[in-house]
C-alpha cells in the first residue's frame, strides 16, 4: 500500500490540553498529519497515571487512556508559571498555526499567555479553547466559571434526559460523547480557522462549549420542542420518529433492525413470515407504526427471540438494515475491523 503524507502535514499545533476533549481534538489533527506538540506541566498530564495498564506495569510510563488519545504527538514539559518556561512557550507559539487549550476561562489570561498575548506575537495564530460553558470573548454564560466533565455536559445538554429505559430519569451514554463530540467540533473549527488565516493573514479566537456541543448532538430534541412543545423522555431502544428502528433481543444477545421505509418494511415482513402487517392499517406506514409501536415490536421480537444473532443477521443482511449488538471482544474479532 502506498503511504501518503497526511493532509495536514504543513500545520503545527501547540497542544496545552489535558483529560479527554482537548487531547482527542488534537489527536484527530495529529492523525491527519499535523505536527502536534503537547505541552505538559512538570507533573504531566493528569491522565498519564490512569488505567488500564499492561500486565507488567514497570514496562510502561503511562496507561492505555493516555496512549489512546495522545498518539502521533511530540511532547515537551513546560511550567507556564515560570517566566523562562513561559518565554519558551511564546517562541513555540510564534511558529504555530494554532494553540489549543481546555482550561477554565481566564486561567491562561492570568498566566499572561491568553489569546491577546499570543496574537500580539503571531497575528495569524488560531487560538482554540474547549471549555464546559464557553468563553467571555464569544458569549456570556452563568456557568462560565464552572468546571465540567463529560457527564456534566451530557446531563446539561440534554443527552442524559433522552437516554435509557422509558420511565427512568435518564442514563449517560456509554461513550464519553460529552468530551469526544466537542473535541471533534473543535478540530473542524481549527482547520477552518487556519484556512481563513492563510487566506486573510489574520488569526482568530474560537471556542467550543461542551454544553453547546451536546445540545447540537441532541437536534431531534430541539426541533420537537420548538415545533410541538414535546419534551423528550428516555426512549429506550427505539426512535420516536421511525419504526421499526430498534434493538431487539435475540436468544444469545441482541440485534439492531431498522425498516422504517416502505420497501424495507415489506421485505422484513416477508422474512419474518408476517406479510399480513404490510397492509394492516396499524402498521402499513411509518406514521401508523409509530402509533402502534407495541404491535410492531412484539411481531419482530417474537421472531428474533427464537434465533441467535448470527442467524438473524444471516437472514436479514443485505436486505434490511441490520447489525448485531457487539461487545468490544466481538469488534476485535470482526473482519471489518
Amino acid at each position: 500500500m502506498v503511504q501518503r503524507a497526511g493532509a495536514l502535514q504543513d500545520l503545527r499545533i501547540i497542544d496545552l490540553t489535558q483529560a479527554l476533549a482537548g487531547p482527542f481534538c488534537t489527536m484527530l489533527l495529529a492523525d491527519l498529519g499535523a505536527d502536534v506538540i503537547k505541552v505538559e506541566p512538570p507533573r504531566g498530564d493528569l491522565t498519564r497515571g490512569m488505567p488500564p495498564w499492561p500486565k507488567n506495569r514497570d514496562l510502561c510510563d503511562y496507561g492505555g487512556y493516555f496512549a489512546s488519545i495522545n498518539r502521533n504527538k511530540r511532547s515537551i514539559v513546560l511550567d507556564l508559571a515560570d517566566e523562562a518556561a513561559r518565554e519558551t512557550f511564546f517562541r513555540l507559539a510564534e511558529t504555530a498555526d494554532a494553540v489549543v487549550e481546555n482550561s477554565r476561562a481566564g486561567v491562561m489570561d492570568r498566566l499572561g499567555a491568553g489569546y491577546e498575548a499570543l496574537s500580539a506575537r503571531n497575528p495569524k495564530l488560531v487560538y482554540a479553547a474547549i471549555r464546559g460553558f464557553g468563553d467571555p470573548r464569544t458569549g456570556q454564560s452563568p456557568y462560565m466559571d464552572w468546571p465540567a466533565f463529560d457527564i456534566v455536559a451530557q446531563s446539561m445538554g440534554g443527552l442524559v434526559a433522552g437516554t435509557g429505559p422509558p420511565g427512568s430519569t435518564g442514563y449517560p451514554a456509554g461513550a464519553s460523547v460529552g468530551d469526544l463530540f466537542p473535541g471533534t467540533l473543535a478540530a473542524l473549527g481549527i482547520v477552518a480557522a487556519i484556512h481563513a488565516a492563510r487566506r486573510t493573514g489574520e488569526g482568530q479566537f474560537m471556542d467550543v462549549a461542551m454544553y453547546d456541543g451536546i445540545l447540537l448532538l441532541c437536534e431531534q430534541m430541539v426541533y420537537h420542542y420548538s415545533y410541538d412543545g414535546r419534551v423528550a423522555q428516555p426512549k429506550g431502544r427505539g426512535h420516536q420518529s421511525l419504526c421499526p428502528f430498534d434493538v431487539f433481543d435475540a436468544s444469545d444477545g441482541a440485534v439492531a433492525i431498522a425498516a422504517p421505509t416502505p420497501h424495507h418494511w415489506a421485505v422484513l415482513c416477508g422474512l419474518i413470515d408476517r406479510v399480513d402487517l404490510i397492509d394492516d392499517p396499524r402498521t402499513h406506514d411509518n406514521i401508523a407504526r409509530i402509533d402502534h409501536r407495541d404491535v410492531v415490536i412484539e411481531a419482530i421480537s417474537a421472531w428474533t427471540r427464537q434465533r441467535k444473532k448470527t442467524e438473524i443477521v444471516a437472514e436479514l443482511a443485505g436486505r434490511v438494515p441490520v447489525g448485531p449488538v457487539n461487545t468490544i471482544a466481538d469488534i476485535f474479532a470482526d473482519p471489518h475491523v
